[in-house]
């Protein structure tokens, strides 16, 4: 079984959806496991968690009377899988909160829906120059000048037009996600709860900019050596991107403090009124609002870009945070019945294409929570 398909049916057997077989297969690629020093802390101890996994893996299979067969270990116990088998876990349960943290011995409560929540889904409203609105949405089509969409993106076509420039913007709502390629081959994923403000068009030589207004975009930059050496830039609330062919993510929602910037490929400049950084691959780069100070991190690419490949990674992160993401994917307010439960820190991987009461189901079905209710678009989780 790849890492990748263990995820999948991990996730499956936390929304109770496998099968006795799908069961058998995940105790004994979890059985397979051979993990010493590269256990992370922050889990808790390795031989509760262990035990705690097991015994309920066990006891599913015990009262679908399936026999469980004991993997031999031979092949998973090369160092390579080790290291994955190490990441998985970290993936596995993450269970960051400590055993004797009272979440994890609440008693089960009943989950409560009454109205169902939407995915998200490819939608955007693009707004011309004359202050016209299209909605651009899935089975709808559009063609002016040398724009294009076919529902699910947006292509502009470069008519070498070195008159006034007109500028649009590309909306996307709480819900949402869309893509633009933009006149200059330059492509941008934005996610929920966005806006990026662009030309038509470039003229060659001179800097290409464009502006995040608000939210989060992942950039595939076109190289400026195809531009007559024109540089590309992207503008935010408190800094400038100063970019010369690379591919990189920036997050800048309206209810956060923090702008964070994370370089996959190539080299960007980070500037503001303070200060400029250069970032390297795997850097990200953290401006507070309340300081305007740019602080330097190594980060895990793939936790930081994974909502482009329809993934939530969540590493660690606290439940009010992870509200955060949920609430504009799925287009719904999320609030805590217990303040405290919004500090309880979660790991795990999860997919964007599946229901919103899959992802809660998921995560109570670990224990951090106990119960969860949707009542008139908002989830109060318990």
């Amino acid at each position: 079984m790849k890492r990748e398909e263990f995820l999948v049916l991990l996730n499956k057997y936390l929304s109770g959806q496998t099968n006795a077989e799908e069961n058998k297969s995940l105790l004994n690629y979890y059985e397979s496991f051979q993990i010493t020093s590269d256990w992370d802390a922050n889990l808790g101890p390795k031989e509760e968690l262990e035990s705690r996994m097991r015994n309920r893996i066990q006891n599913t299979l015990a009262s679908e009377q399936v026999k469980v067969v004991p993997i031999s270990k031979p092949f998973y116990s090369k160092t390579i899988f080790r290291v994955a088998a190490a990441a998985v876990v970290l993936l596995f349960v993450s269970i960051s909160v400590f055993y004797n943290n009272d979440v994890f011995n609440k008693p089960e409560n009943s989950v409560i829906i009454n109205k169902k929540i939407l995915i998200g889904s490819d939608k955007a409203t693009l707004t011309l120059e004359d202050g016209s609105v299209i909605a651009l949405e899935k089975g709808k089509t559009y063609k002016t000048g040398n724009v294009s969409s076919n529902g699910e993106k947006l292509v502009y076509n470069s008519e070498n037009n070195k008159n006034t420039i007109a500028n649009n913007f590309l909306t996307i709502p709480r819900g949402g996600q869309f893509f633009v390629q933009l006149a200059d081959s330059t492509k941008v994923w934005l996610n929920s709860e966005s806006q990026l403000k662009y030309p038509v068009e470039f003229v060659d030589g001179e800097t290409r900019q464009v502006e995040l207004v608000y939210g989060e975009a992942y950039f595939e930059v076109s190289p400026s050596t195809k531009h007559k050496g024109s540089k590309f830039k992207v503008k935010t609330q408190m800094q400038n991107v100063e970019v010369i062919g690379t591919q990189f993510n920036i997050k800048a929602y309206k209810d956060e403090t923090n702008i964070y910037t994370t370089l996959v490929e190539g080299k960007v400049a980070i500037s503001n009124a303070k200060s400029r950084e250069l970032l390297a691959p795997s850097e990200q780069s953290k401006i507070s609002r309340d300081t305007d100070n740019i602080q330097i991190t190594t980060v895990d690419v793939y936790n930081e870009t994974s909502w482009r490949k329809g993934l939530f990674v969540f590493k660690g992160m606290p439940l009010k945070d992870i509200a955060k993401v949920l609430s504009r994917w799925y287009d719904v307010d999320i609030e805590f019945a217990d303040p405290a439960l919004g500090n309880v820190k979660f790991n795990g991987v999860l997919n964007k294409n599946q229901k919103l009461e899959d992802i809660l189901t998921t995560i109570k079905n670990i224990n951090f929570i106990t119960a969860y209710e949707i009542k008139n678009h908002k989830v109060i989780i318990k």
